[in-house]
């Protein structure tokens, strides 16, 4: 009889223990900090997390009023998306004319590299095909003459101190 007031005892206790952890994995509550650095300020165009303004002010007053009715994170988001517009949202969704914001940056970044990809074995075989001579006479100009180096040695010759 002992033995089994001890097993209740210890379910029991093992009920209220793992009760609110149940509890709080199926609603996770939001966290200003996380919904922060997600929202821009409409006014200044910047993160709310830096932005200095009246503005950002209301709206972190408004994220702290949702998140006191117990709303979670996606939840605030939605309800700033449907009160403020989508341009609150510092990561645009990917659907819609939205995606180009995802896809300009690439596509960008990968013309870039096949630009690349394709002129540096040109300039490469340019460089290479041209007379090694040539290259050095243009760079250094024609030959000076035996006046113009006896011009140059009176010249050093005078400004000598």
């Amino acid at each position: 009889m002992i033995r089994r007031a001890w097993i209740g005892l210890a379910v029991l206790l093992a009920a209220f223990v793992l009760a609110p952890s149940a509890v709080q994995a199926a609603a996770p509550r939001a966290s200003f900090n996380d919904i922060e650095d997600e929202v821009m300020c409409i006014t200044c165009n910047v993160p709310l997390n830096i932005a200095v303004s009246v503005q950002a002010d209301e709206e972190r007053d408004q994220i702290r009023a949702l998140i006191a009715q117990g709303l979670t994170k996606q939840q605030v988001l939605d309800r700033l998306v449907e009160d403020l517009g989508p341009q609150i949202l510092a990561d645009p969704p990917r659907d819609g004319f939205n995606i180009t914001t995802w896809l300009v940056p690439i596509g960008a970044v990968g013309g870039v590299g096949l630009l690349l990809l394709l002129t540096i074995p040109r300039w490469r075989a340019r460089r290479d095909d041209e007379d090694p001579a040539a290259v050095t006479s243009t760079a250094t100009g024609p030959a000076p003459s035996a006046d113009d180096l006896r011009r140059l040695d009176d010249d050093l010759a005078a400004t000598e101190v």
